[in-house]
């Protein structure tokens, strides 16, 4: 069955249009402006959906999230995840390789593709981590089957940090897909533990998280990952940046030309270091949420250009894992499902445009990661696509959660848009007109 999506305004490329959007077979076939008559396009086999008031974004490429499926599934799996992806305006997610057992291997990948071609709601693809004793296998792995390469300069979940200079070196010189880094430095971070362990003892307060993980273990990190970069010519992406001073790392020229580039995650654009006094280890991340100023200048990085793609690092864990103590208490946010609307509370606050958005989690992420007729909407792409309400507020709370950890850091804020419904190869898998409803549809391999 054909659709005809009527009177929406559609958000592409730079510009927004009152039109509409006829897709057949997966794909956008027809792209109308308002006053084209599309009388020719109804069959009786057309599904007509009015989207008057509404307006339609690529769906959102999610080029950081953590499923948490094999190993870890009390925390989250990958239907349960990607379920609440869809309900996010979210149509592709990368999922990242530190699950139990951690992705390490070709053989693992193969396992998780199997469990994503079965169970997952929106397209996928998986990337391969790199450990202290696998670089070969990395080095080799079919680059059919993993979208890049994370490696850890800073220990996070998983234990796959990787500080050896010769590994790296080796790593950088000889890889065939794209290095993506989570950088903090890890000695910096163990000397600045000790010092509060020695001052606190081992309960501090949460808000101990930006010190310990401070500005210059993330820079003096993020540098190192650079320089190896350029020394080798890599493609290297740089995870979840969330200082000022990093910034000064990265160039503002094109996203074509560049060979390293940058990424920003929700939480960092939203949260400051004040929100710790209210939400505790709830926003306990990897790198930590900063400062005022920090937030700012990565906002303003996201509009000249520096950074290039929004994401969310989405990680969930349970309600009785983050209510811990400080040191216990795992660093991880669930997001997926909300950054599309906190997004949106931005563009209405002023802070990013409509076109800004869709450039840093659409256009950008299907450029950076090649992934072929996707993160647009243009005649002849899969029709991906984010339909929003830009001026119908929703309260988050228990009933409209989807994560399978069940909370959120957004549970009683009111955003000021709605995600109405989702397309994934042009299948309405996920409508929320009246009361939310869902359908499991075929879903690809990026």
């Amino acid at each position: 069955m054909s659709k005809l999506l009527l009177n929406a305004q559609i958000v592409n490329e730079g510009t927004v249009f009152h039109g509409h959007l006829f897709i057949q077979n997966q794909v956008i076939e027809k792209i109308l402006s308002a006053t084209d008559d599309y009388s020719s396009l109804i069959s009786e086999h057309t599904e007509i959906i009015d989207l008057s008031g509404y307006y339609i974004l690529p769906g959102l490429i999610d080029v950081h999230v953590h499923f948490r499926e094999p190993g870890l599934t009390h925390k989250g799996t990958i239907f349960s995840e990607s379920r609440a992806a869809v309900a996010g305006g979210v149509t592709s997610a990368l999922d990242m390789p530190n699950t139990n057992p951690p992705t390490l291997t070709e053989k693992e990948l193969d396992e998780k593709l199997a469990i994503a071609e079965k169970d997952s709601f929106v397209n996928y693809g998986f990337f391969v981590g790199v450990s202290s004793n696998n670089l070969e296998d990395v080095l080799n792995v079919n680059p059919r089957k993993a979208c890049g390469i994370k490696l850890f300069l800073g220990s996070s979940t998983g234990n796959m940090l990787v500080d050896d200079d010769q590994i790296l070196n080796t790593l950088f010189a000889k890889a065939r897909l794209p290095i993506v880094v989570h950088a903090e430095d890890e000695k910096r971070i163990n000397e600045n533990t000790e010092r509060i362990k020695s001052q606190y003892g081992e309960n501090p307060p949460i808000s101990v998280h930006p010190i310990i993980r401070d500005v210059e273990a993330c820079y003096q990190s993020t540098k190192k990952a650079v320089e190896l970069a350029q020394k080798y010519n890599t493609k290297l992406h740089v995870a979840h940046l969330s200082t000022a001073r990093e910034l000064d790392l990265f160039s503002n020229v094109s996203l074509l030309e560049k060979r390293i580039t940058s990424e920003v995650c929700v939480q960092h654009l939203w949260f400051t270091e004040q929100d710790y006094e209210r939400l505790g280890t709830k926003i306990k991340c990897n790198p930590a949420i900063k400062s005022f100023a920090d937030r700012n200048a990565l906002r303003e990085a996201v509009n000249t250009g520096l950074i290039d793609i929004i994401a969310t690092d989405h990680a969930p864990h349970t309600r009785e894992e983050k209510a811990q103590t400080y040191f216990k208490a795992p660093s991880g946010i669930p997001l997926v499902q909300h950054s599309l609307q906190a997004l949106l509370d931005l563009v209405h606050q002023g802070v990013f445009s409509l076109e800004t958005i869709v450039q840093k989690t659409a256009h950008n992420p299907a450029l950076l990661f090649g992934f072929e007729k996707r993160g647009f909407i243009r005649e002849g792409y899969f029709a991906d696509l984010a339909v929003v309400d830009m001026n119908t507020s929703q309260t988050i709370n228990s009933t409209n959660i989807l994560y399978k950890c069940e909370w959120s850091p957004f549970e009683d804020y009111t955003f000021k848009s709605k995600i109405i419904c989702t397309f994934v190869n042009g299948n309405l898998v996920f409508r929320n007109f009246t009361t939310p409803q869902f359908k499991h549809s075929t879903t690809y391999q990026l």
